[in-house]
């Protein structure tokens, strides 16, 4: 709800709660890839939003916590109930900087080569 409503000070104050509190798995599944009733991931509502700040801070989170393949699987292709990911919700509502970010984070991660 934090990262939907643009709540910067709110998300910041559960994430420390959080790593005091939960473990690495619950953080992992239950925060920074648990998902809302449509299915959509706090990256999916700050890119929907356009929130840059919000976005950064959970792919900080991310890069952080989570393994190369949680992230390029989950946090990035990640689907919403609807089969979208973040990069389709930016591309939908025309966020353009959203859509740069994701594509240099992507880029970072890819599990491909050239």
């Amino acid at each position: 709800m934090a990262a939907q409503l643009s709540n910067l000070e709110i998300l910041q104050k559960v994430w420390e709660w959080a790593k005091e509190k939960l473990t690495r798995e619950d953080i992992n599944n239950k925060l920074l890839l648990g998902t809302d009733n449509n299915g959509q991931t706090a990256c999916h509502l700050a890119a929907l939003c356009s929130n840059l700040e919000i976005l950064q801070k959970v792919w900080d989170w991310g890069i952080e916590k989570l393994k190369t393949e949680e992230i390029n699987n989950k946090l990035l292709l990640g689907t919403d109930n609807e089969g979208r990911t973040a990069w389709h919700l930016a591309a939908k509502w025309g966020n353009l900087n959203t859509l740069q970010i994701v594509w240099e984070w992507a880029m970072l991660v890819r599990p491909w080569t050239h």
